[in-house]
């Protein structure tokens, strides 16, 4: 199928259809945007998407774990230095626990930095007799149900890439300047175990990593002369849905002559636009960042082997990732068919689950919500069917957010559905809240650590 194609250049995706993208209304504004962006500076350098490649390689042959998550959608009003900093203080804490369970580093990828712009179920939004076009994201139009606000604005994309600039320089600033230092991490962990309800059940990773930690004290290993244990690398990653602003930020790389999006590390492909002869997927298979793939309960095998003929023709370990999002109880029916097909064909890919989407419900109280035990659920039973398939769960992926929201009902301190109200901030989808993101890391480090106990030895290890 790859090789039948036409040659690929940033726009050839142009000439293809597409799914997903909004009807601006002013045509001349938008190309004057798109050709604003096409002179900024790029997010982020060749060379740091070629190393977060090279990671997900390591997952791919079960030497690393991958850790992805962050906003459903970014939004202009919630920028904030805070803000950040606690969703990084979570990531953080969610890694170092996912990190000794597995034996092996955690490679983390932020929904951030770019994670603007939403696909919808549909196009429009009814509420009673009005109907306006549907949210699509801040990057495109406003979340105010008002005729104005709905409009699609390319001027938007503009204040998205300062947004994206200032949110990936200071994640970089945490990620060197000590706030990552393992032991302030762990701290938090432990604080996190004598508060949560059912802290009880995570003490004893808890005081087994407390007990390494004060091992390699003893014998000299500290912050002050291991920069392992205060710095990390931290990569960001978004849904390449936006196609022109994606274009607009695809730059050739001159070292290796090849193209790149510099709008993220990591961009993947959702579950409604992976058409294998539509815009989204042309766009990506020329790119060589990493590349997410979403699969839902509606791909099939064949249909899957085709996408990674078109996207990874070289076989490249970490080139592709397959995100599975099939919700609680559909995991053992869809799931297994994807592994033996990939597996037959002797294909790298990393193999991560999305929780999430898949367990998308309408509480009585109107609130869309997530059930926690229906996420737990579409975990444990991914970390089941790879261990039955004999392939490797190489990662999560989840919508989170540092902050104490009241979203997703249930988990340890059991939010009911009569308390969404409460704290419901999010912009588009339901989101872990810290003390939900947390409780999900112990018991994905339970899975782990069944999985090692099930080996009999530790993963091979890698550099962090």
């Amino acid at each position: 199928m790859s090789a039948k194609r036409a040659a690929w250049s940033p726009h050839s995706w142009s000439d293809l259809p597409i799914k997903q993208v909004p009807e601006y209304p002013d045509q001349v504004a938008l190309q004057e945007v798109e050709a604003k962006l096409a002179t900024f500076p790029p997010l982020l350098f060749a060379g740091e998407a070629r190393d977060l490649k090279k990671r997900l390689a390591d997952v791919a042959e079960g030497r690393r774990f991958l850790l992805q998550g962050g906003d459903c959608a970014e939004s202009f009003a919630e920028h904030g230095p805070d803000h950040i900093r606690d969703f990084l203080r979570v990531f953080l804490q969610m890694a170092v626990v996912l990190t000794y369970a597995g034996g092996s580093p955690v490679v983390k990828v932020g929904r951030l930095a770019g994670q603007f712009a939403k696909p919808r179920s549909k196009p429009t939004e009814k509420r009673d007799d009005i109907e306006l076009p549907s949210y699509r994201g801040d990057i495109i139009n406003g979340m105010e149900f008002t005729e104005e606000a709905r409009i699609p604005d390319p001027s938007r994309m503009l204040r998205g890439y300062r947004q994206a600039a200032a949110t990936a320089n200071l994640v970089r600033a945490f990620a060197l300047g000590g706030y990552a230092d393992l032991e302030r991490v762990h701290q938090w962990n432990m604080n996190f175990v004598q508060d949560s309800p059912q802290g009880h059940r995570y003490e004893e990773l808890a005081n087994n990593i407390t007990e390494s930690l004060a091992f390699m004290r003893a014998i000299g290993i500290t912050a002050d002369n291991t920069p392992q244990l205060r710095q990390t690398h931290f990569f960001t990653s978004h849904e390449a849905l936006l196609l022109g602003y994606e274009q607009a930020l695809t730059r050739l790389d001159s070292t290796s002559g090849e193209w790149y999006a510099t709008s993220g590390h990591m961009v993947w492909v959702g579950d409604r636009t992976r058409q294998p002869d539509h815009a989204h997927i042309e766009y990506v298979r020329g790119i060589k960042n990493p590349i997410g793939l979403k699969c839902g309960p509606s791909l099939e095998a064949n249909e899957l082997l085709e996408l990674i003929d078109i996207i990874d023709p070289d076989n490249e370990p970490g080139r592709l990732t397959l995100i599975s999002r099939f919700g609680a109880g559909n995991v053992e029916k869809y799931l297994p068919k994807l592994l033996r097909a990939v597996k037959r064909e002797g294909r790298k890919v990393v193999w991560a689950c999305d929780p999430m989407h898949g367990n998308t419900i309408s509480a009585e109280s109107g609130y869309k919500t997530r059930p926690f035990d229906r996420i737990l659920t579409e975990v444990q039973d991914f970390f089941a069917v790879h261990r039955a398939e004999g392939t490797h769960p190489g990662g999560i992926h989840v919508e989170m957010t540092g902050d104490n929201v009241t979203e997703c009902t249930g988990g340890a301190v059991a939010i009911s559905d009569a308390e969404l109200s409460n704290r419901y901030h999010t912009h588009c989808d339901p989101r872990l809240n810290a003390d939900q993101s947390l409780e999900l890391a112990f018991l994905v480090a339970e899975l782990m650590q069944k999985e090692r106990e099930a080996a009999g030895s530790f993963p091979v290890s890698a550099t962090a």
